[in-house]
């Protein structure tokens, strides 16, 4: 899969069928809509595209806004949805940098700047609620009514839906936040991850006696947090037992910076630099702060014993 970083470097080489939006957790009802795209693209031999945004649009608004608290809470970083991209079968994606500029450009420049003349549209796909351009003016009766004459197909595709519920990346959020993480995989229909490389840390979990591996959390508001039963995947052939603590560490530092540290159980290697998945199958808890590392240490020692005793009853990784 390609990767363009703006669409006025996007050197795109004959016609797409396109597909817009942020995609945040590529969840199930984004699955499939891509493979719609996917089939449209191929059925007309031309190249599957998606447009996204990066930051969120919202994110932007509310940075703008002086209300950064508004902003949505971030299920994927960049890498985790052009991985997810990747395994939908889509062989372009051009992130566009949402800034003043994008905010400013109206719906109908929109079309012509950025579908028709830079990505060769033939063939858009958006969802029902689909809005675009300065002031969310531009929607699916805007992009039918120039299709024509600009020379692309457009359709729509209603919602997805599963056992009655709307999919969508604000109910992956919810569950994200309530811990529920068996409905955030039926919704995204694989288990929530972060993947990442390993980055040098403090090495307190060393000195506590529960060495962790740390990935960055590229944003400052992840819709997951707390204290997890995961699976680290990329250090061996299967995907390694682990407690995961994934905030704001809010014993040890308030800088605000996101991490997500992962004591692998029954394992001690180096892996720095590497590029790890980390998958969060059970929330234990909520974050919490304690008064002084004897403390933390104690509930460090009694989330190892609660993720054991959930991967005995869990029983073996499917294989």
């Amino acid at each position: 899969m390609q990767v363009f970083r703006g669409f006025q470097h996007a050197a795109l080489v004959g016609a797409s069928a396109v597909s817009i939006g942020n995609f945040d957790g590529v969840h199930r009802g984004h699955q499939a809509m891509l493979a719609s795209l996917v089939h449209e693209a191929r059925q007309r031999r031309l190249h599957s595209c998606v447009l996204t945004f990066e930051p969120h649009p919202r994110d932007y608004f509310a940075q703008r806004g002086g209300r950064p608290e508004r902003a949505p809470a971030r299920v994927s970083t960049l890498r985790d949805k052009l991985d997810a991209l990747a395994c939908c079968g889509i062989d372009r994606v051009v992130v566009l940098r949402f800034d003043a500029a994008l905010a400013a450009l109206s719906a109908e420049s929109f079309i012509t700047r950025v579908l028709v003349d830079a990505l060769h549209t033939r063939y858009v796909l958006v969802g029902d609620d689909f809005r675009f351009g300065a002031q969310r003016a531009g929607d699916y009766a805007l992009l039918d009514s120039c299709a024509a004459r600009l020379g692309f197909e457009v359709a729509r595709m209603n919602a997805f839906e599963l056992h009655a519920q709307r999919v969508s990346s604000s109910a992956v959020r919810a569950a994200l936040a309530d811990g529920r993480m068996e409905q955030v995989a039926s919704l995204l229909d694989r288990p929530y991850a972060v993947s990442g490389h390993v980055q040098h840390g403090a090495r307190l979990g060393r000195e506590l006696g529960f060495p962790t591996l740390n990935l960055r959390f590229g944003n400052a508001r992840p819709a997951a947090q707390g204290i997890f039963v995961a699976r680290v995947h990329g250090l061996a052939s299967r995907g390694l037992p682990a407690v995961v603590s994934f905030g704001r560490r809010p014993t040890v530092e308030d800088d605000g910076r996101v991490l997500l540290e992962a004591h692998v159980l029954d394992w001690s290697a180096d892996a720095y630099g590497k590029l790890v998945r980390v998958e969060l199958l059970h929330k234990l808890r909520d974050e919490a702060r304690y008064d002084g590392l004897p403390a933390l240490k104690a509930a460090i020692a009694a989330d190892v014993r609660a993720a054991r005793d959930w991967f005995v009853a869990a029983g073996p990784e499917p294989a």
